[in-house]
């Protein structure tokens, strides 16, 4: 159960700045982290791009200087307003990952870091499908987020973690069989690969159909 400091990260941007820059010091810094789930990819300044729960636009920069076709979609208008701000080279567009308002198959790569966690069984099953439907055939899904630890010193900083910021949600992903449930979901799994003491995974996976 996640203590008064989650709902005051988010109230505060400062300070769920400085909680990202400290969970990201385990992979080499912010900036590394930030672009995790897009090493090894294709980008050309003509892939279209959904950064999916882009927040205020903290990896949406990275992809901005990558493609000139990047839409931001997040559920919450504060945090849009502060990825307009910080990012205006993207489009942002208000909506919930589990019911995506954009056209089927419009997207070469959806990219998502850190919110998979933050979703129910049933949501990340509906946001799997959305995924599928708005990314062109062979078009890639990368994302990452949180993995059981396969390092025994990891597991105890990522427990206080989970105390302090994070809900039931983040506890049943870790049980979650991530690259099963894009199995499922129709797609193929290109690469999984593991970070932080295995606390982290990366996973890019291909749209099949």
């Amino acid at each position: 159960m996640a203590t008064f400091l989650r709902p005051l990260s988010y109230k505060y941007q400062i300070i769920y700045d400085t909680i990202s820059r400290t969970a990201a010091l385990s992979v080499g810094g912010e900036a590394r982290f930030r672009q995790l789930a897009l090493q090894e990819l294709e980008i050309s300044s003509e892939t279209s791009i959904l950064d999916l729960c882009c927040g205020a636009g903290q990896t949406t920069k990275f992809l901005v200087a990558k493609s000139n076709q990047v839409t931001g979609l997040d559920i919450s208008p504060v945090a849009l307003a502060r990825a307009k701000q910080k990012v205006p080279q993207a489009k942002y567009v208000e909506g919930l990952a589990q019911n995506i308002p954009l056209p089927d198959r419009q997207f070469d790569l959806v990219h998502t870091s850190s919110a998979l966690h933050e979703m129910t069984t049933k949501e990340l099953a509906q946001i799997l499908q959305e995924v599928h439907r708005v990314l062109k055939p062979g078009g890639i899904f990368t994302l990452v987020d949180f993995h059981p630890p396969t390092n025994v010193l990891f597991w105890f900083p990522v427990v206080v973690f989970m105390w302090l910021f994070e809900t039931e949600t983040a506890w049943q992903l870790l049980k979650t069989d991530l690259a099963t449930k894009l199995t499922e979901n129709g797609f193929g799994i290109v690469r999984q690969r593991l970070y932080a003491g295995g606390s982290l995974q990366v996973i890019q996976a291909v749209c099949n159909s």
